[in-house]
């Protein structure tokens, strides 16, 4: 579909890892070119449009259009984004994470939403990188949406030449224990109180906490726990006053780890630096509406049975569904695709994307 990949093309060589104006110009001047639709953007920069507003419940497609910072390679001398296409790739930063994503909901949304007869959103956010700026600030603007398709990667997940769709997907707590002492010369420990020594005290209890486990639709969803970085002292004969430990931690709906355990320590401080909550869908109806539209698209052409799955990373789906949208997520992208230097994603699966988006619009 050369319309298709034109489009992506286009979204994909528009820088947007620091700013996402130029991007979300380019989103929005094509909607209010080539739809009827109602096109707003907020101040933030997010770009959204509806047609029908108001009228029934809302099915939205959702995307974002900042990527994280580029490779050396994936820039020109100028400063765009490189972008190529071979043996039916297209390459580029953002390509799978998530413009192609991006291109394709937006070509479903205009050849689709005017047949349908309740409301249909498109909306592209920004600062989904950077823990869902874009899509906060319009939640706090008053955003509604009762039912989205997140269109993050779903490709082959439960294997090979299918998109699958994913009925919930992990949160992330990224935290500190930071430990204080008294600082000393190291020839008379007694007079300190080390600080290392009391942030290894509480990264013992860090590895004896349990990691929650939830089921969503049927879906196994497991949580994980890892102390990543130790950062304290100052000499080596100096006794520590601070030391501070960085814990990632991936949360599941309705879990988390007790890590307020590990403050219980004396001197030990637990600071939540970001807290990015994950996804359930709560309407088996709808998750099996969309496993429908793609079970419909993929035997039409050809491609292996999708199935409903659940996904390790977190995404925007997270704070909609926190905000009362029923979400899935369906998208081009494949496991380990993201933010890599030679990101690409399959055209022949961006196609089928747009199908299944296309066929859950037409007639909502």
């Amino acid at each position: 579909m050369d319309e298709l990949r034109d489009l992506a093309a286009a979204l994909v060589s528009v820088p947007s890892h620091e700013d996402e104006t130029a991007a979300g110009d380019r989103i929005e001047s094509w909607l209010r070119g080539e739809t009827d639709a109602d096109v707003t953007r907020d101040d933030a920069g997010n770009v959204v449009a509806r047609v029908n507003p108001g009228v029934g419940e809302s099915l939205a497609l959702v995307g974002h259009h900042d990527v994280v910072p580029p490779a050396d390679r994936q820039t020109t001398d100028g400063g765009d984004y490189v972008v190529e296409t071979r043996d039916g790739r297209l390459y580029g930063r953002g390509a799978a994470d998530m413009k192609g994503a991006v291109a394709a909901s937006m070509l479903a949304f205009r050849d689709a939403a005017a047949d349908a007869d309740s409301e249909v959103v498109f909306a592209s956010f920004v600062g989904e990188e950077i823990g869902g700026e874009g899509v906060r600030a319009a939640l706090d603007d008053g955003l509604e949406l009762d039912y989205a398709v997140v269109a993050e990667g779903s490709t082959n997940y439960t294997g090979p030449d299918r998109t699958d769709v994913v009925v919930a997907h992990r949160g992330r707590r990224a935290s500190t224990l930071v430990a204080s002492g008294t600082a000393c010369h190291a020839s008379e420990p007694e007079r300190g109180e080390n600080a290392v020594y009391r942030a290894t005290d509480a990264v013992d209890v860090v590895r004896g906490l349990s990691v929650p486990d939830a089921e969503v639709l049927g879906r196994p969803v497991s949580g994980s726990l890892a102390v990543t970085e130790i950062d304290g002292g100052s000499a080596w004969n100096v006794i520590p006053d601070r030391c501070e430990v960085t814990i990632d931690e991936r949360t599941v709906p309705g879990g988390f780890a007790d890590l307020a355990l590990a403050a219980e320590i004396e001197g030990v401080e637990w600071v939540v630096e970001q807290d990015l909550p994950p996804m359930a869908c709560d309407d088996a109806d709808f998750a099996e509406r969309v496993l429908d539209a793609a079970r419909s698209v993929h035997e039409a052409r050809g491609d292996a049975e999708p199935e409903q799955t659940t996904k390790p990373h977190a995404t925007d789906a997270g704070w909609l569904a926190q905000a009362g949208t029923t979400c899935v997520v369906y998208g081009p992208s494949e496991p380990g695709e993201a933010h890599t230097r030679d990101e690409s994603v399959s055209l022949d699966v961006l196609a089928r994307c747009y199908e299944t988006y296309r066929d859950l619009v037409e007639g909502w």
